[in-house]
């Protein structure tokens, strides 16, 4: 029996013995029953006590207190910007969490000198072993996977303690994510212009195959497109024949040769009734542009203002390095003249007509052409 106990029976009994002196007291027991009160308080405490005691086993005598198991410890530790791989060469993966651990459970656990390096291992092998399995432009989307992956406790390999993380943060380098980004919009540019490419491709084996196969594929089609008017696509004809043969490469079939416009000179241009066509507008020249300013001005053609304008435009083009409208200008405006004849002179090598019959100088009017006649 501990102390405290004993303290406390010696005090009910004591309190019980007072209680039962003040009854007798007020209600004037006789004297006999002092001895045998007396005897009660000590006898009945201890004999519950005996009982007791007998119920409930040997006490032993080192027994003090009943002791509480310990409270089960955990600890933790922050882990920043570690590197995890992933499914791409080079690219890499910035891991983030606050670690948690408690040492496990059980008999023959040795003692841990450092539980923080197993529990980071622990959490930091199984994120790897997640992160190395995806591809690195999804890192948001592998970071709540890793975020619910790592939130359970799990034993380490050495099975010391059970680690866990949270507050996980995964990110990928601004570098390398802008290289994601580029490669990104290349592959959907690529992808944007295969497909235009394979309409094209489609396009030109419909117009090759089918459309312009033969000049009665290509009619029928065009039939279609004008909606069914034949008078529009029987005028088309020559057109269509002649696209049908230089999209196949092959000369027009001669019985579609007749439908064909009739080229001028050509062996079946008709004589009568055709007419040339009339040649394509030609641009007008500087010299068209002066001649419509000198008949605007009002210059006649045997006028010498024309060809003096014409001669000072020419220098002043030609300081402009437009040697060839120059040369244009004077040629059409100021032609140079040839030399008139001597009409006193008579050729050496011809006599001339008899004097009597020559004709005076001031009645020629005509040039004398050469061996001495004039023009009558």
């Amino acid at each position: 029996m501990t102390t405290a106990r004993k303290t406390t029976t010696v005090f009910l009994t004591v309190l019980c013995g007072l209680l039962l002196t003040i009854v007798s007291l007020v209600q004037r027991w006789p004297g006999w029953t002092w001895p045998t009160l007396a005897v009660l308080l000590l006898v009945v405490p201890a004999g519950f006590f005996r009982m007791a005691s007998q119920r409930r086993g040997p006490v032993p005598p080192s027994f003090e207190e009943q002791l509480t198991a310990a409270p089960v410890e955990r600890t933790e530790c922050r882990v920043n910007r570690v590197a995890l791989p992933s499914l791409w060469d080079d690219y890499h993966f910035v891991f983030s969490a606050t670690v948690r651990w408690c040492l496990a459970d059980g008999p023959g656990r040795g003692t841990v000198l450092n539980p923080v390096g197993l529990a980071v291992d622990a959490v930091i092998s199984r994120a790897r072993a997640i992160a190395e399995k995806r591809e690195p432009g999804h890192a948001s989307l592998l970071q709540h996977e890793l975020g619910g992956a790592l939130s359970r406790m799990h034993p380490d390999s050495t099975g010391h303690l059970r680690a866990m993380a949270e507050d996980v943060s995964l990110t990928l380098p601004a570098e390398d994510q802008e290289r994601l980004d580029r490669l990104a919009s290349v592959r959907k540019d690529e992808t944007v212009w295969e497909h235009q490419r394979k309409y094209e491709q489609s396009k030109r084996r419909y117009l090759g195959e089918d459309v312009l196969k033969d000049t009665g594929s290509a009619v029928v089609w065009w039939l279609t497109k004008n909606d069914e008017h034949v008078a529009k696509t029987v005028a088309d004809l020559p057109l269509l024949a002649q696209l049908t043969s230089a999209a196949n490469d092959t000369d027009i079939p001669e019985r579609l040769l007749e439908i064909l416009p009739l080229r001028q000179g050509g062996p079946g241009t008709p004589d009568i009734g055709t007419e040339s066509a009339d040649p394509p507008p030609r641009e007008p020249s500087a010299g068209d542009h002066l001649s419509g300013f000198f008949e605007a001005m009002g210059f006649t053609e045997d006028d010498d203002r024309r060809a003096m304008l014409a001669r000072q435009l020419s220098r002043l083009i030609e300081q402009h390095n437009r040697h060839e409208t120059a040369e244009d200008l004077l040629r059409r405006f100021d032609p140079p003249r040839p030399p008139g004849p001597d009409i006193g002179a008579e050729p050496a090598s011809d006599p001339g007509p008899p004097a009597e019959t020559a004709c005076p100088p001031t009645r020629t009017s005509h040039p004398v052409h050469p061996g001495g006649h004039d023009g009558r």
